[in-house]
């Protein structure tokens, strides 16, 4: 499993060696744009529209916050890489400990299974058992691909599990949708009341994350295996000579030299006439 983040977990005076390695994967399938007569991926120019330069050149494109209509302040990066050192946190520091009841779901974000680094095994365990034991969860700052997160550390199964939270600010509140009816625009009967109600505790039963499935996911990926099977609209892009040989060219075709041999028997050799 891949290690995202490495440091030191101090929790009081004890400190524990800790790998982050992400606890979700990311299950979308990858679909891409090509060119339905050449088959070759689209590129996507950076363009700046108005502008007489029309494309732009990498080293032309700064970071720049717009704090007005068309008004900006434009930020170096040796301006926000010094920013990022000087913030970045190294060390996670349990803050504080709460129930976990205590944070609405809706802070929640992306979480990370955390293993001890060789040596700290037993103040892991200590920390996941104090957990256990209190029914507690703890609150951290963690530095993660160069942003500052708030985050809360937990028992999930036999592991501690670290999870990413929304800063407060980051955070809507309710009264800023649009068309919420209140409830003394709607009369609401006690018969209607307690017939959902019913309805609720009778559907109600385990949760049993197993038993869910992405459909949509799946009857895309069969969709995708039938078309294979059936070589039903498969494009295969030709493979172009050129006097520049580079090692994309040669293992293009390496890979097409296995695919048209596949299945073929091999080549016997002619035995030599004895003497």
């Amino acid at each position: 499993m891949h290690t995202v983040w490495k440091g030191n977990l101090t929790f009081g005076l004890v400190n524990i060696g800790v790998k982050l390695h992400s606890a979700v994967e990311d299950k979308d399938v990858k679909l891409i744009s090509i060119h339905k007569d050449c088959l070759i991926p689209i590129q996507y120019e950076k363009i700046a529209p108005g502008c007489e330069d029309g494309s732009v050149d990498p080293e032309d494109i700064v970071k720049a916050y717009e704090y007005g209509p068309n008004k900006y302040v434009l930020l170096s990066d040796e301006e926000l890489s010094a920013l990022k050192k000087e913030y970045e946190v190294k060390a996670v520091d349990l803050i504080s400990f709460v129930q976990l009841e205590e944070i609405d779901p809706i802070y929640f974000e992306r979480s990370y299974f955390i293993s001890p680094t060789e040596g700290s095994e037993k103040p892991y365990i200590l920390l996941r058992q104090a957990l256990e034991r209190t029914g507690k969860i703890g609150i951290v700052k963690i530095t993660l691909r160069s942003r500052q997160h708030l985050a809360v550390i937990r028992v999930h199964e036999h592991a501690l599990i670290l999870e990413t939270i929304h800063y407060p600010d980051e955070v809507r509140t309710a009264d800023r949708v649009p068309n919420l009816p209140a409830d003394d625009q709607i009369t609401i009967h006690m018969k209607e009341l307690v017939a959902a109600i019913t309805l609720i505790n009778q559907l109600t039963e385990p949760f049993a994350p197993e038993d869910y499935k992405d459909e949509y996911r799946t009857a895309l990926l069969d969709l995708i295996e039938g078309k294979i099977e059936k070589e039903e609209d498969l494009q295969i892009k030709p493979i172009v000579h050129t006097n520049k040989e580079s090692i994309l060219n040669i293992m293009e075709a390496l890979t097409a030299s296995i695919e048209h041999t596949k299945g073929k028997p091999p080549h016997k050799k002619t035995k030599k006439a004895t003497s």
